[in-house]
């Protein structure tokens, strides 16, 4: 069976209403859209409908493996490398969100490439003469979606792994330190997150101690944090003072990275010599 027969066959199992009548009416529709050139409020309507179609026909195939299989296969048959791993087809078929996340892309894609190759340049043909005949545009939509999966799901993937990677920094003190090179410049690293290193330090300081800490990250003035907890400046700054003693010896050692409201004059410079 050819990559277009076995697309025909998948989304006809969804559909109740036969090919024939399926592609009598498309050729119609068609017919009406190209007077105004596939624009307009007219094909607006027509477009949201498909894509209204063909969400829960993806959602079906990706659930089953299917789509990915057939996508996977016509990759194959154009010479282009294209692998999806175990564990993220188990995650596409468990996780409807993660679906939908690939879907949607996928549909956005594949509507500019289908109202140009398919309507415009006429790809779809509704007098085809292959093995199987015509498909309906629905089924072509379909086999256009196929083609942009391989887009999609690569910057699915591979949003992932940098998620996989963040998690793991916040694990691994070291991990932290690793990822700190692949961070953008503009990007400070104490803006994205705390090492597990630095907060098992912050958590083995007083309450009022943690408290501090965590409101001067926050943005808030000495005295804004003295007004909260009932105390003053002064002892605001004696706190901080106390708990950067702390995290310098850790710093020195690069087992943490200090946020920057928590650096003195200069250590903010001798952090980033030292990353």
């Amino acid at each position: 069976m050819s990559d277009t027969s076995a697309v025909a066959s998948a989304v006809d199992g969804f559909l109740a209403e036969p090919r024939e009548a399926r592609i009598r009416r498309d050729a119609e529709l068609v017919a009406e859209l190209a007077v105004t050139g596939f624009e307009g409020s007219e094909y607006d309507v027509f477009e949201n409908r498909l894509l209204a179609d063909s969400m829960p026909i993806l959602r079906g195939m990706l659930r089953s493996g299917t789509f990915i299989t057939l996508s996977i296969k016509k990759f194959e048959t154009a010479g282009i490398p294209f692998f999806v791993s175990s564990e993220n087809r188990q995650l596409l078929h468990s996780s409807d969100a993660e679906r939908d996340d690939i879907i949607v892309e996928v549909l956005m894609l594949a509507r500019k490439a289908f109202r140009k190759k398919a309507l415009i340049n006429g790809g779809w043909n509704p007098d085809y003469r292959g093995p199987m005949g015509p498909s309906c545009l629905l089924t072509y939509f379909i086999g256009r979606c196929m083609w942009e999966f391989r887009r999609a799901y690569l910057r699915w993937a591979n949003e992932r792994a940098r998620a996989a990677q963040v998690e793991a920094a916040l694990l691994d003190p070291e991990a932290f330190f690793r990822l700190q090179t692949a961070l953008p410049h503009h990007a400070e690293p104490e803006t994205i997150l705390f090492t597990t290193a630095f907060m098992d330090l912050l958590d083995a300081q007083p309450a009022e101690t943690r408290a501090v800490v965590r409101l001067t990250c926050e943005g808030y003035a000495d005295g804004e944090i003295a007004d909260r907890l009932k105390s003053t400046p002064g002892a605001v700054r004696n706190r901080r003072y106390r708990f950067r003693t702390v995290l310098y010896q850790a710093a020195s050692e690069r087992k943490i990275w200090i946020p920057s409201q928590l650096h003195v004059d200069g250590v903010r410079e001798q952090q980033r010599s030292a990353g």
